[in-house]
């Protein structure tokens, strides 16, 4: 299965697509800031889901803030980050997801990419899809193992 991260778009459109054509995902996660964002990729979109939290700026959005969800046999936790303190540090979140059973974590927020095993979870963050370096990830699980590869859409 092939999961194209997204998070940070903040509603510039055409990087989100462009990574769409580009990864032809099986699945579409968007982390928040805007969360509408992620309506309209399922929109353009329709034949693959797609599954979104709410981010700090999705401020009138009745969104969940988190999700833990399974696919292919391994449990993601999903959040923006701004409710874990992700600008100062990550145990916070690690800590929140080991005791959700996680298999790993994804998170936004920062804008910046990131990715590490902390206490043998993956801890991903695609950085910003919307600004800046125009960065994305795809997270691919196959036979139960699951590789994480940071990628950006040419400006």
């Amino acid at each position: 299965m092939k999961i194209l991260v997204l998070s940070d778009s903040h509603r510039n459109l055409p990087p989100m697509e462009t990574a769409v054509l580009t990864e032809k995902p099986d699945q579409i996660i968007h982390l928040g800031d805007h969360e509408s964002d992620a309506e309209d990729l399922g929109r353009f979109f329709p034949r693959i889901p797609v599954c979104s939290v709410a981010g700090n700026c999705d401020m009138f959005s009745d969104g969940t803030r988190f999700k833990l969800v399974t696919f292919a046999g391994k449990k993601l936790f999903l959040t923006h980050g701004h409710h874990y303190g992700v600008k100062t540090g990550l145990d916070a979140l690690v800590n929140t997801a080991l005791a959700a059973g996680a298999d790993a974590v994804l998170f936004g927020h920062t804008h910046r990419p990131y990715y590490a095993q902390i206490e043998g979870v993956p801890v991903i963050n695609p950085g910003s899809i919307g600004m800046g370096g125009r960065t994305y990830g795809v997270l691919t699980i196959e036979n139960g193992r699951m590789t994480y590869e940071g990628k950006s859409v040419d400006r």
